[in-house]
Parts: structure tokens; sequence; C-alpha cells
């Protein structure tokens, strides 16, 4: 019967932590970054136009955009999709509700 023993078969500490994106981080670890501002941006939708149709527009024209009504809005970080959601109002100012979150794989 051969002689070892069940620590032999797990990967050594380093490379369990490694830069492997998969460890979760303490918030311990992310103090650092906790007072570095962030532009947080609720996109409602898009529309193209031509300049011509840019500098045809005035108080009250309307501007018709891609999304449907009750549609997600998508949610932006530093310009980065994070998120998206819905409009909600929180006493008289709107907010957003996040009902997804986008995983993306940085490489």
């Amino acid at each position: 019967m051969p002689d070892f023993e069940l620590n032999d078969f797990k990967p050594e500490i380093e490379e369990q932590r490694g830069d492997v994106p998969d460890v979760p981080r303490s918030a311990r670890d992310l103090e650092a970054v906790y007072d570095i501002p962030v532009q947080v941006s609720a996109v409602l939708g898009k529309a193209t136009m031509q300049v011509n149709q840019l500098l045809k527009l005035g108080r009250g024209a309307v501007v018709e955009l891609d999304r449907k009504v009750g549609e997600a809005i998508d949610i932006y970080v530093n310009n980065r999709l994070v998120a998206r959601g819905e409009v909600v109002v929180v006493e008289d100012r709107l907010g957003v509700t996040m009902t997804e979150i986008i995983k993306t794989d940085r490489a």
C-alpha cells in the first residue's frame, strides 16, 4: 500500500491564491479604493440622427429612443456596462433599481 497523506494532493497556497480571479477578496483588501470617485450613468436609450435633424430640434421636441417602455436600462460605471435596471421614483427624484448584474471576463 502506498505511503501518502491527503495533503499530498492539495495545491500549494501560492498556487491557490496566485492571480486567480475566482479568489474572493475581503472588504479589508478593498479599503484602499473606497474613497476613489466613480461616475455612474443610467442610459434610458439611444438615438442616431443627422446634424441637420439635430439643429432643427427645439423646446418641446421629442427624440425617439431605441428602447421600449418598461425595457431595462443600461447602468454604466466609468463608461463600463455593469448592470441593467428599472427607473424608479425616490421622493422627488429619479433612481434606478438594479435588476441584473453584468459579469464580464476581464483578460
